[in-house]
């Protein structure tokens, strides 16, 4: 990957993509530190965004001079491969009556009195993206100031925002102060990525990434969707890449999710409370499936990933049904969250449901349902006063998988204890 604010790159292999980030911030004191919406598409790890072997991310932070924005934009249209623009910013519209009213993306230092000169023309920008011989995709988190709205909704109707080329986004009113975190479609878009689509192959659906990114809560207002065009292969699918450089017997789309311990041997009766063994550390995020997800959930926005996780969960039982291998690895997904968000009880009830579900489909002698039920023991014994209301359903569960009865035993007797009632003689 090169990764330049300047200069020019190399884009012309049929297999390697590119990426250009353009900031279109008016603010002259913010000089060329990236707005929220944009620096979160930066730390997203922009290569990945792209369904190729190889990419280039070029960013223009603060970018000044529409025709030096031009060159760039027409260096990476003039490669054959997967091309996605990423424009953040603010739109305007010309003041001037030689303007004319035409839509602008604000660059460093732009007006409505000077658009005209120190903005980027809409139309520059999506003429560039016709003339690309591949797959090309522009996504647009942008916002408009009052005078320029009308405008911008007039071409949107029309047709004339894009003239033809694949373009998702939002618009939304330009807010009184600048923003302090980013876009909400953005954040939608991105963690749609991140998660891929299950059983989909190297290249994501934009249509269904941007309807998830339209969904992602955000401040109450109006906004204007932008969904034109189909750009063909350029959205990397992040879950299809999982499975490629996981070759091994998992199934497609595996969670993110602890190691399955190694099958043990049945537990004694007098097993002590710890006696199902606490999950061991994930993967590393960064070659995860879920990457997003778990990022989410460890920096203490539970809430978010769990949303997220619930939202990828209801699309699987769309396309594949309640009783799928996909549906069910989303519940365990949503299972090993609760766990992190510290509410082992509905981890447990997860866990539970999800060990039902692998039995039915693999049988008692199931490895990854054993396992199942090991992991839902273990939030169960750490569920406080939701326990005993949980306990019959995990008895069930350890009658039915060979060599479960000592755990069985081990659920009664923590039972009794926690129930303050003298532990019996196993049974």
């Amino acid at each position: 990957m090169h990764w330049q604010a300047g200069g020019m790159w190399a884009v012309n292999h049929p297999s390697r993509g590119c990426v250009l980030l353009l900031d279109g911030t008016p603010d002259r004191r913010r000089g060329a530190v990236p707005n929220p919406t944009l620096h979160a598409v930066v730390g997203a790890d922009p290569r990945g965004l792209v369904a190729a072997d190889a990419v280039d991310v070029v960013q223009l932070p603060g970018a000044a001079g529409q025709q030096s924005v031009l060159a760039y934009l027409q260096h990476a249209a003039a490669g054959p491969g997967p091309l996605l623009v990423w424009v953040t910013g603010r739109l305007m519209a010309s003041s001037s009556r030689r303007g004319g009213g035409e839509v602008h993306l604000a660059l460093s230092g732009s007006t409505p009195g000077n658009v005209r000169y120190t903005g980027l023309p809409w139309s520059w920008l999506t003429r560039t993206l016709g003339a690309h011989a591949g797959p090309a995709l522009l996504v647009a988190d942008v916002e408009a100031d009052a005078a320029t709205w009308p405008k911008v909704v007039s071409a949107a109707e029309s047709g004339q925002l894009s003239e033809g080329i694949a373009l998702f986004g939002a618009v939304t009113p330009a807010p009184p102060a600048p923003a302090q975190e980013a876009g909400p479609y953005t954040r939608g878009f991105l963690g749609a990525l991140r998660a891929g689509s299950p059983g989909a192959g190297p290249a994501v659906d934009v249509a269904a990434v941007h309807q998830w990114a339209l969904a992602e809560p955000g401040p109450a207002g109006q906004v204007l969707p932008l969904a034109y065009g189909a750009p063909g292969p350029v959205l990397n699918n992040a879950a299809h890449r999982a499975r490629s450089s996981h070759p091994d017997p998992v199934p497609a789309a595996a969670p993110v999710r602890d190691a399955v311990p190694a099958p043990r041997a049945e537990p004694s009766p007098a097993a002590p409370a710890d006696a199902v063994p606490a999950p061991a550390p994930a993967v590393p995020v960064q070659d995860d499936l879920l990457a997003g997800i778990l990022a989410s959930a460890r920096a203490g926005r539970h809430n978010e990933a769990a949303a997220m996780a619930a939202a990828w969960e209801q699309q699987a039982l769309r396309q594949y049904g309640p009783h799928s291998p996909e549906a069910g690895l989303w519940t365990e997904v949503r299972a090993d969250l609760a766990r992190l968000a510290g509410d082992h009880g509905r981890a447990a009830e997860l866990w539970m449901s999800a060990a039902h579900a692998r039995l039915e489909r693999g049988g008692a002698g199931d490895a990854e349902a054993v396992a199942a039920v090991k992991r839902a023991h273990y939030c169960w014994q750490h569920s406080g006063e939701q326990a005993p209301g949980l306990a019959a359903e995990l008895l069930a569960l350890w009658e039915r998988v060979p060599g479960g009865a000592g755990a069985a035993d081990h659920v009664r007797t923590h039972l009794r204890t926690l129930q303050g009632a003298p532990p019996a003689a196993a049974r």
